[in-house]
């Protein structure tokens, strides 16, 4: 039973990683102009990516036994494809859409639930951020750390579809505060200064 688990989790992860991969690969095109006031358009920004991900991740939860557990991965992807689009608005309301990279977005898209996998990517250096360009390889090492990390709580969701309303509610309960969270880290980056080594 624990070997099937393992391979199941396992499975799970990989599918998890290679959906990440295949995403971060397309940075989200935004048409919000940097604003006057950009910490309020942020706000308004998450508060409606936060509503759409709940809304979509409780419904996605809904469907019990074998078919809620076909729609896991697809639930996560909606929820991603929410949030990274909300990122991509909010650094176009700071006005930074044109320095947005693949590894800014792991870094707001996954800094609340995998900070390990993706400390790197983004360095504090006292007033600003210093973004480090990553190879493929270590992009792939990261991802993979991320995809373990996720899966797990895959397969957590995956018990709570035993009971669909209530599983449901506690689902999109936590998307939206993780893109609440993932909106946060968001504004954080883009408020401040942001380096780039050549």
């Amino acid at each position: 039973m624990a070997k099937a688990q393992a391979v199941s989790q396992s499975d799970v992860s990989h599918q998890v990683a290679k959906a990440i991969l295949e995403f971060v690969g397309k940075i989200p095109a935004t048409h919000e102009p940097p604003n006057p006031t950009p910490h309020e358009r942020a706000r308004a920004i998450a508060s409606s990516a936060a509503l759409r991900a709940s809304a979509a991740s409780g419904t996605m939860s809904l469907p019990p036994g074998p078919a809620g557990l076909l729609l896991i991965l697809p639930e996560l992807v909606t929820v991603w494809r929410i949030q990274s689009q909300m990122v991509a608005d909010i650094a176009g309301a700071f006005g930074k859409t044109g320095s947005l990279s693949r590894e800014q977005m792991l870094y707001c898209l996954f800094k609340a639930t995998a900070a390990q996998a993706v400390r790197d990517f983004v360095v504090r250096a006292g007033q600003r951020y210093v973004v480090q360009q990553t190879s493929m390889a270590v992009l792939q090492a990261a991802v993979a750390k991320i995809g373990i990390k996720l899966s797990k709580k895959a397969l957590a969701k995956a018990v709570s579809k035993a009971l669909p309303v209530i599983g449901a509610l506690g689902v999109a309960g936590y998307a939206y505060y993780d893109t609440a969270q993932v909106a946060a880290t968001a504004i954080e980056l883009f408020e401040t200064d942001i380096e780039s080594p050549k």
